[in-house]
């Protein structure tokens, strides 16, 4: 996979939590996923399809995520509410279709999220492509962000 593929993702996760959260979040060094794989309390998850498959994934411990979806929505939320796992959703779908405006020559179309709850699951990267862990720093707390694309 091309770095530079990365670089709208992650200019779209800032560009969301600038807009949507209110929160300063500045991305770290990007790493390949290697074992062992990092763990989540919460994951959304959007699949890329087109001229270039993959996913692009955002992982949360469960408070970073109550954090996050409470500034969001500018009510205090619990982990139980239902609407954490909307929400998580919904930031993940934001990010995957304004990153896939940057990436217009793959003709890249996006599912509906997916969002998995469940604590230390870690999530498999596409069959055959790397994965590329970009963690990120924010004042709700630390979350990653996983993308993986292959491209024909």
């Amino acid at each position: 996979m091309d770095v530079s593929y990365v670089n709208p993702f992650i200019q779209a996760t800032i560009d969301c939590f600038k807009t949507m959260i209110t929160d300063k979040i500045s991305p770290l060094a990007p790493t390949l996923k290697r074992q062992p794989f990092s763990c989540y309390s919460i994951s959304g998850i959007i699949g890329l399809s087109g001229e270039a498959q993959g996913s692009i994934s955002l992982g949360f411990p469960m408070p970073v995520a109550v954090k996050v979806v409470s500034d969001m929505l500018k009510t205090p939320i619990k982990e139980t509410d239902p609407d954490l796992p909307d929400a998580i959703g919904e930031i993940a779908n934001i990010i995957a279709g304004n990153a896939k405006r940057e990436l217009s020559k793959f003709n890249l179309s996006i599912s509906l999220p997916n969002v998995i709850i469940g604590k230390n699951h870690s999530l498999a990267g596409e069959g055959g492509a790397p994965t590329i862990l970009v963690p990120f720093s924010s004042g709700s707390g630390d979350f990653m962000m996983e993308i993986s694309l292959k491209t024909k």
